[in-house]
């Protein structure tokens, strides 16, 4: 076996053994409900960006408040993630 070919090896158990050790995903799920579905139709319509930009309308400090250590909240899709069919 050559120098490269153990290299590689070894390369890829880290890889393996880094991806193994990740931390689970923390973050929630946009629920697939019907007060959410208007915006799984935004999606798959026009795209997560222009789905985003109607989640102030009920996300806000009136009716549904972020949490206090909440990250900024202009991009909401992007730590979300959307239940597909078949998740969860």
């Amino acid at each position: 076996m050559k120098r490269r070919d153990l290299l590689l090896l070894l390369v890829g158990a880290a890889l393996l053994v880094f991806l193994w050790l990740a931390p689970p995903v923390s973050t929630h799920y946009m629920p697939r409900d019907e007060t959410h579905k208007q915006m799984y139709d935004l999606v798959a319509k026009d795209g997560k960006k222009a789905a985003e930009a109607h989640c102030e309308e009920c996300h806000n400090p009136e009716q549904v408040p972020f949490p206090p250590d909440h990250p900024s909240k202009n991009r909401c899709l992007l730590c979300h993630r959307l239940i597909k069919n078949g998740d969860r």
